[in-house]
C-alpha cells in the first residue's frame, strides 16, 4: 500500500516549468521580426531541411551494435533545387567542435550548397556525401567545401559504430525535405 501512495504522489506532482522562449522574454522585440507559422527555420521562404534520427538498442554500449542515438540534419538555405549562393558567416561559440568549410566561408562570405550537422565521427562522411551530391548538380562550382558541423552525441550513442553513412546523407539531400 505504501508503494502505491508514492506512485500516486509522483503522478499528481506538477511538471517542471519549461524555460521561456526568447519572445516571452521580450528578446524578439530587440531583434525585430515576427515568428513564422511553425516557428521553425522552414518558415523562411525557400529553406528546406532533411533530417534522420537513428535510434536502436538499449543498455550497455556494444560498439557497432548500440545503443544508437544519432543522425544527420541537412539544411538547404535556398532549397535543394537552387544553385544560388547565400551570404554566410560563422562563429565559434564554445571554442570546441569541428566545422568543415569555415575558411572559405570566412574568406568569401558566400555559402554554396547545404549545411549539415552530425555526430563527431561522421563529419567526414557527411562532408564527402555532400560533395558527391554537389558535383552531380550542374551549375554549382566545380569544386566544393561543404559546411558540416559537429554535435557530440558520444555519451548517448555508439559513436565508434560509424552508423551515419553516405546513403543516409544522400537520402536527406535528395528526398526527405521538409519545407514550404
Amino acid at each position: 500500500m505504501f508503494r502505491h501512495a508514492i506512485c500516486l504522489l509522483l503522478i499528481v506532482a506538477p511538471l517542471p516549468a519549461q524555460k521561456p522562449r526568447a519572445r516571452e522574454l521580450g528578446i524578439s522585440a530587440l531583434i525585430g521580426g515576427t515568428p513564422g507559422t511553425l516557428d521553425a527555420i522552414t518558415d523562411v521562404a525557400g529553406v528546406e531541411v532533411g533530417h534522420t534520427t537513428l535510434i536502436s538498442g538499449m543498455g550497455r554500449l556494444v560498439v557497432g551494435k548500440g545503443p544508437v542515438r544519432t543522425g544527420v540534419t541537412v539544411i538547404h538555405p535556398r532549397g535543394r533545387r537552387s544553385n544560388d549562393p547565400v551570404f554566410g558567416a560563422w562563429f565559434t561559440l564554445n571554442g570546441n567542435g569541428e566545422m568543415t568549410g569555415t575558411t572559405w566561408l570566412q574568406e568569401s562570405g558566400i555559402l554554396e550548397g547545404p549545411v549539415a550537422i552530425t555526430n563527431t565521427h561522421s563529419v567526414g562522411i557527411v562532408r564527402d556525401a555532400i560533395l558527391q551530391w554537389q558535383v552531380s548538380r550542374p551549375g554549382l562550382q566545380p569544386w566544393g567545401l561543404p559546411v558540416v558541423a559537429v554535435t557530440y552525441d558520444g555519451s548517448l550513442n555508439d559513436i565508434y559504430g560509424f552508423l551515419v553513412n553516405t546513403q543516409l546523407v544522400l537520402a536527406e539531400l535528395i528526398s526527405s525535405i521538409y519545407g514550404p
